[in-house]
């Protein structure tokens, strides 16, 4: 019997032993044929102004047998808030239109008739969004569910003349105006958009690895600055893990200076928790391009150049890559250099793998982080 046992205990720990590591899953569903892609919005400037308070009324009761019973106009409404609120159905700011606005408050009317108190606009953002204002200032940080920014106050609703009628005053004939709502201006950023973003030159082949590995389908052209705009796609795995991946505009020597896309673009990739380069093989001296992206990145943010960072040696089914490869290995001995073809599709499931080590890693970091703050 106890021999059973131990023939059964050693066989469950080799099964566990040999256990696979997730591997992605490649959709067996057709992708759209749609020639528009779906672009992604990760920040956006929006101007809020809050509902006008309704206006108080001024009115004497004349009624049968008495026309002089004295003041009766009512109070108006309040105008409506407009409030931020962090939800999980929203994912990025195209929703949104550069203008919110909250609607009025109602007049008052006579007989004590109080205007209509107008109901609060709720805006959806994506959790994780960051308020800014005029100058920068982050004045609010939507990092939970639920949670609520009031961007702008709504009007106080202004008084009638009944408000007015005191023992000496019997018949006023004043009545307020509502007041205006606040009228204020902000930028919205999100603070994570992808856990993987894809950095490299102009027609590096970031829009075309991002179709192979996911069901995105952003614009691929030979020209430069096909990307104007972040796409996401999104890595599904056998054990239900899914990996956001965002191929970010391409980047050129000056950016940190504000050239071609600039600080818009580094800004895309500081919201990224793991970079990958993609880079060109078949060029003479690639790692070239490798060292500029870095001196770039470097400049706009030193904190950011600290990621962990993967290179995908792109474009290795030509045939002055193969050499190239080799010496640019030996030029970066840290960093893991990934040759692959995104047009073939050579190396992917190899590349899909580092991608999700460099996930779980962070998610380990992530998780000591959020233990020894509870701890504390």
């Amino acid at each position: 019997m106890f021999a059973t046992i131990r023939r059964t205990i050693g066989i469950q720990i080799r099964s566990y032993a040999k256990k696979p590591s997730p591997v992605a899953l490649k959709s067996l569903k057709a992708k759209s044929s749609r020639e528009t892609s779906q672009f992604f919005m990760d920040s956006r400037p929006v101007r809020v102004i809050a509902g006008k308070g309704g206006d108080g009324c001024c009115s004497f009761l004349r009624a049968f047998a008495n026309d002089r019973a004295g003041p009766d106009g009512g109070d108006g409404g309040n105008g409506a808030h407009v409030i931020f609120q962090a939800c999980n159905n929203t994912s990025d700011f195209k929703h949104l239109t550069s203008i919110i606005t909250g609607a009025d408050g109602g007049k008052g009317m006579n007989k004590d008739c109080h205007g209509k108190t107008s109901d609060h606009k709720i805006v959806k953002v994506p959790l994780g969004t960051i308020i800014k204002n005029k100058s920068g200032q982050i004045v609010g940080d939507l990092n939970e569910k639920d949670m609520m920014f009031i961007a702008a106050r709504g009007g106080a609703g202004g008084r009638g003349n009944k408000f007015f009628c005191t023992d000496d005053q019997q018949a006023p004939e004043i009545c307020e105006y509502g007041a205006k709502g606040e009228d204020i201006s902000y930028h919205l950023e999100i603070r994570s958009m992808a856990d993987v973003g894809f950095i490299g030159l102009p027609n590096a082949g970031k829009s075309t690895l991002l179709r192979a590995i996911t069901r995105a389908k952003p614009k691929v052209a030979p020209y430069a600055f096909t990307t104007l705009r972040p796409n996401i796609g999104i890595i599904p795995y056998s054990d239900y893990e899914q990996i956001g991946v965002a191929d970010l505009p391409g980047l050129i020597e000056g950016s940190a200076e504000n050239r071609g896309l600039g600080i818009q673009f580094l800004k895309h990739a500081e919201r990224c928790n793991t970079l990958l380069f993609v880079v060109d093989v078949s060029i003479p001296e690639p790692w070239k391009d490798y060292f500029m992206l870095i001196n770039e990145i470097k400049k706009f943010s030193k904190e950011l150049v600290n990621r962990k960072q993967i290179i995908a040696a792109n474009k290795i089914d030509l045939p002055e890559s193969a050499e190239n490869i080799e010496l640019f290995r030996e030029k970066l001995k840290d960093i893991p250099i990934i040759p692959i073809s995104a047009k073939t599709g050579k190396n992917i499931t190899e590349l899909l793998q580092v991608i999700r080590k460099m996930y779980d890693e962070q998610k380990e970091i992530e998780r000591r982080k959020k233990a020894e703050m509870n701890n504390y």
